[in-house]
């Protein structure tokens, strides 16, 4: 079957918002000259991974039928893969399907700058990466080969930020990555405070916080910093004083973040611990990967799957069914731009399917994001993708055979994300009993991979989703309103949009009017701060600086029970101190996270962002939530 296939009849809604984001980053070009529609993009990459079936005998009518049931993911808005794939696949153009990888960064000169070349390959083919310069030694040890003295960590990570610097991806973005520096590394200090000075612009860093410095800090005591080439205490450090360190950095520039290694390495996220432990993440925190792994992503529409009468449990397995072959066909028709990757997939063969659109889905059910009720509406969800999502790679396991380590694998073991929350016992630290209830049966499930195996060693991860949500027109991943109202430019002109939600509650009051309009304008979309507005839809319509940290971990901690990785999500507080956000790294930890989120912060004039991560979550844009013309108030969404 070649791209000239016929492709099917129906056709996608695409709003103006998401054409723009086509034209500009995805359809095919000739020059300046855009060369395919959105539906012939969508028929493209569904081709292109279709082509993966042929390796499993099936006949050329079977692939296209395949390919038929591709497309209508995508056309229809249910599910899209990651950028790279929708960008590339299908083009000839050499250029990868993976979003995410995770190089490896040696304690030597060569090794280092092995890693160098190989980021900036990944980035120019549409990558990004994560690292861990944990194994590097400490600044001014002795390098035994040439006497001289190791210059340290953070000195390399100025030379991967300038490479970083230099190197576009593959003309549509610039490359994105994290840096991720044990706790117990003895330049800790210098690491946690690198950016600033404003430096260091192309990577979000973030601290790999390990048991024994997290029982540290409950106990009030000191923490061993141990050389990592040699493995010797070369010193102790006040685990509280560290951790406020970390707190003062990431409020004034919005890092570091935490990653907590252990729980990462004891859990689902590294099913095959005897095989290597994780030391990094990729740039947004929500893809724990072993050394030279990569990873490609996809997320679910959750509102598409939404009915009156709640969550469509039978349409997520559907579509989840069909997203799961689509990531796994992936894997073998990728070009991989580090060929140590494509061995590493093959054998692991991770996916990380995630969710977007979740504000919309609870602006549906009228249930405010500060709530219980969100909360509860975060755990049952997620459970539902995730069994959906396991089950599928069970059915492929069926099919196609399971991944080659599954073998001793937590997995095999019949060990399933919820049953690791026990790493979380009082006799660990004393922490508060987390949520096991379900809603569903889980023992078929664990049968089936008991019988069958798994394809794919790990299965989901929430990504930011920040232009494929815009793509399908829904708020991104699992985010809240990030602002109500904002004002747009173009071509055409400069004009103004509105949470369409909010547009439509307001109506239904009586309360949409010029006077509304201007106050909302003024106002920059805040209904909180609008008197006449009532107190049940400014709670409802609580935009992401308004919403206590709190509700943002509690969500989080209820979907990751049921998640083999982790999310990716941004920390929003305005005006707040220092105070606010210990608090909430705290609670993260004792929530049961395995990775802290990024930080947007408001200073305490509230004159400006601090500094915004870099990758997919640089632009404003990336949490526009779901809009339509308040300068034409009568469009046609809002009836």
């Amino acid at each position: 079957m070649t791209i000239t296939a016929t492709r099917p009849a129906r056709v996608g809604k695409w709003t103006e918002q998401a054409l723009r984001v086509l034209r500009e980053r995805y359809l095919s070009r000739d020059g300046e000259q855009v060369q395919e529609t959105p539906e012939e993009m969508c028929w493209r990459v569904a081709v292109a991974i279709a082509q993966g079936e042929g390796r499993w005998g099936k006949s050329p009518a079977v692939v296209h039928e395949i390919a038929n049931a591709f497309y209508d993911l995508m056309v229809d808005g249910k599910f899209l893969p990651n950028s790279p794939t929708l960008m590339n696949a299908g083009k000839g153009n050499h250029l990868q399907y993976s979003a995410c990888y995770v190089l490896p960064v040696g304690d030597s000169m060569e090794e280092i700058f092995d890693a160098v070349k190989s980021a900036a390959i990944i980035h120019k083919s549409g990558g990004g990466t994560g690292f861990a310069f944990s194994r590097l030694r400490q600044k001014d040890a002795v390098v035994t080969s040439t006497g001289g003295k190791a210059s340290g960590p953070v000195s390399f990570l100025r030379v991967f930020n300038g490479a970083t610097e230099a190197v576009k991806q593959g003309g549509t973005r610039r490359g994105a990555n994290m840096d991720i520096l044990r706790i117990d590394h003895p330049d800790i200090l210098e690491f946690i405070e690198c950016k600033l000075d404003g430096g260091i612009v192309n990577f979000n860093i973030s601290v790999a916080a390990t048991d024994a410095f997290m029982d540290a800090l409950q106990k009030d005591t000191e923490y061993d910093l141990i050389a990592p080439h040699n493995g010797e205490v070369v010193s102790r450090l006040d685990a509280r004083e560290v951790f406020d360190r970390i707190v003062r950095a990431a409020w004034q520039t919005g890092d570091p973040g935490m990653v907590f290694l252990d729980r990462i390495n004891a859990s689902p996220a590294n099913p095959t611990p005897e095989i290597g432990l994780i030391e990094a993440t990729n740039p947004c925190g929500e893809q724990p990967l072993l050394p030279n792994e990569a990873c490609n992503l996809g997320s679910i529409n959750l509102l598409l799957h939404l009915t009156d009468d709640g969550l469509d449990f039978a349409k997520i397995k559907r579509t989840i069914s069909t997203a799961m072959r689509m990531l796994d066909n992936v894997i073998d028709i990728n070009y991989y731009a580090v060929e140590k990757a494509r061995n590493s997939n093959l054998r692991h063969r991770p996916v990380g399917l995630g969710i977007m659109g979740f504000q919309d889905c609870l602006h549906k059910l009228r249930v405010p994001y500060a709530s219980q009720e969100a909360v509860e509406f975060a755990d049952r969800s997620m459970e539902m993708v995730a069994y959906a999502a396991y089950w599928a790679s069970t059915e492929l396991a069926e099919e196609r055979g399971r991944y080659a380590s599954f073998h001793g694998s937590l997995w095999e073991r019949g060990i399933l994300p919820q049953d690791t929350l026990d790493i979380l016992s009082a006799e660990r630290g004393g922490y508060v009993e987390l949520d096991r209830s379900s809603s569903l049966d889980w023992e078929p499930l664990r049968s089936r991979i008991k019988r069958y195996g798994m394809r794919n060693s790990n299965c989901l991860a929430i990504a930011p989703t920040a232009t494929i949500a815009n793509i399908v027109g829904v708020s991104a991943s699992i985010e809240p309103t990030y602002q109500n109202l904002f004002v747009k430019s173009n071509l055409s002109g400069e004009f103004t949009v509105v949470n369409e939600y909010l547009v439509r509650d307001l109506k239904r009051a009586g309360l949409w009017d010029e006077v509304m309009i201007a106050d909302l304008k003024y106002f920059d979309g805040n209904l909180g701060r609008i008197d006449r507005a009532p107190a049940p839809l400014r709670k409802l319509y609580a935009t992401a600086f308004e919403v206590e940290p709190r509700w943002l971990v509690e969500c989080a901690a209820r979907r990751q029970k049921w998640i083999d990785q982790s999310q990716s999500l941004n920390i929003y507080m305005a005006g707040a101190s220092g105070k606010k956000l210990d608090e909430t790294y705290k609670l993260a930890w004792i929530r049961g996270l395995k990775t802290t989120y990024y930080l947007r912060a408001l200073g305490a004039t509230h004159a400006e962002k601090s500094t915004v991560k870099t990758g997919e979550l640089n632009a404003v844009s990336a949490e526009e939530p779901k809009m339509c013309s308040i300068d034409k108030p009568d469009c046609e969404a809002c009836q």
